[in-house]
């Protein structure tokens, strides 16, 4: 596909979007069916991990998935799936939603595609990769055809899925609170308003560690979905980065995929999908020091939640599903200048860090240029919702969609479209720190994707 024809498909998708907001509803409940889907991602040995600036896949722990399900009775089939991948961006993120809506026989506003965000995994942006492959020596980001036989995958996994629908009836939601994972990352604010204390992934500071969580969603929420009495599908969100190590090349899924693995043992009759919620200022900095005894505790923790939501599961007979979309413009950081970008993205001495970010940084500002937009979108069931939304999200956005729809189950998704990166509130922009400086859009993001937010999850028109 040429730029000209990608524009096209995706302009047209996201007109449709705004035009049609997508709240087809199941007319009789005993048309809706459903059947998961999964396929392997596991990149090959060699493959770029995390974008291409940690050390490459030399060993596979485990393997990685994309898990999913199919929608249908309920206007054009949905689409809704997870990927064990730190990201995918812009035309990749794209592409993989034309895929399985081209194989579900759908259109792409109705597919959702949202990363776990693992970081000894792919971190795939093909726009990226083609300025990269502009310029001298150019590192790699990800490796092409490995990409594309993953849409092949994907399509047949969703082609199999289609043959093996199952009348959904009912659906079940509940939640647990997470013991000892989250933490806020940005722990600290001078007198000047400056982020003065930080902590990651991990952290091996005692100071740090010993402050509070800080302001965390301590909640995994599940959404579930039953054939009768029969649990076809347990759908869990959390918000926390999941890493609790990374950058050795072992390619794993790190504490929130074991968990899910181990969840799967239990129960192989019931598929299990795990949603990373929005995490950008959040992860287990303050639970975690690196160490493998810490991602054994942080597997433990997750799995016992997961236990706990499908125990407290009661199920009530399907009486409603919509689907909305809606799309959404980005403004790139003001500061961000191509050129000066583009003369670090062809320097051979730079490190590939500093050569594959800038590069994704352009490739972001060519695509607010063209206007090609997010798209942001909702699963209702019943009072259930479960929203979608992209990149590295603040997890105050995950709060406020759901205090502005209080009556309302809201379970949100984030790491859909990666092409925005970090998305900090408008607050945070001021504050500086790690996750501003690496934010690709304007503080002006804040009040459109917070409007878009609410409205999917209130079940309104945007």
């Amino acid at each position: 596909m040429d730029r000209r024809d990608f524009l096209g498909t995706v302009l047209s998708s996201g007109i449709a979007a705004i035009l049609s907001p997508q709240f087809a509803r199941a007319n009789a409940t005993q048309d809706l069916k459903i059947a998961p889907f999964r396929f392997d991602v596991t990149p090959p040995i060699g493959h770029p991990l995390c974008g291409g600036w940690i050390k490459p896949a030399t060993v596979i722990d485990d393997s990685l998935e994309s898990i999913g399900f199919v929608l249908t009775g309920a206007g054009d089939p949905i689409v809704v799936c997870t990927v064990d991948w730190t990201g995918l961006l812009n035309s990749a993120h794209i592409r993989w939603r034309e895929a399985l809506a081209q194989a579900a026989g759908t259109s792409p506003e109705r597919v959702a595609v949202q990363c776990v965000h693992q970081h000894n995994a792919p971190f795939v942006c093909l726009d990226s990769q083609k300025i990269l492959d502009s310029v001298p020596q150019g590192p790699v980001n990800v490796q092409v055809e490995f990409f594309e036989e993953c849409l092949k995958r994907g399509k047949a996994a969703v082609q199999q899925a289609l043959t093996e629908m199952v009348p959904l009836t009912h659906l079940a939601v509940s939640q647990a609170k997470v013991e000892k994972v989250a933490s806020n990352r940005r722990i600290g604010i001078d007198k000047d308003g400056k982020v003065s204390g930080w902590r990651g992934s991990s952290c091996r500071v005692p100071e740090l560690r010993d402050l509070p969580e800080g302001l965390i969603d301590p909640w995994m929420k599940n959404i579930s979905f039953f054939n009768n009495d029969r649990k076809v599908l347990s759908c869990y969100f959390y918000s926390t980065h999941p890493m609790s190590y990374y950058g050795d090349g072992r390619v794993n899924s790190d504490f929130t995929g074991l968990a899910r693995k181990r969840r799967q043992a239990d129960s192989p009759d019931c598929t299990h999908l795990y949603f990373t919620g929005c995490s950008g200022d959040v992860a287990a900095g303050k639970y975690n020091d690196g160490s493998p005894q810490a991602r054994q505790e942080l597997t433990d923790r997750i799995y016992t939640a997961m236990v706990e939501c499908d125990s407290a599961t009661s199920r009530e007979p399907v009486s409603q599903v919509s689907w909305q979309a809606a799309s959404m413009n980005f403004s790139p950081m003001e500061s961000l200048n191509e050129e000066a970008l583009m003369q670090q993205v062809a320097n051979p001495a730079a490190a590939a860090i500093n050569r594959v970010v800038p590069a994704m940084q352009v490739a972001w500002m060519r695509r607010c240029q063209q206007q090609i937009p997010v798209v942001l979108s909702a699963l209702h069931i019943n009072q259930a919702t479960l929203l979608n939304l992209p990149g590295e999200c603040f997890v105050e956005y995950q709060l406020r969609a759901q205090q502005t729809a209080p009556e309302r189950f809201v379970a949100t998704a984030a790491y859909g479209d990666g092409g925005t990166w970090y998305v900090p509130t408008r607050e945070a922009f001021p504050q500086g720190g790690y996750e501003v400086s690496r934010a690709f859009s304007s503080a002006l993001t804040d009040e459109t994707l917070t409007a878009h937010s609410a409205a999917l999850a209130q079940n309104r028109p945007s």
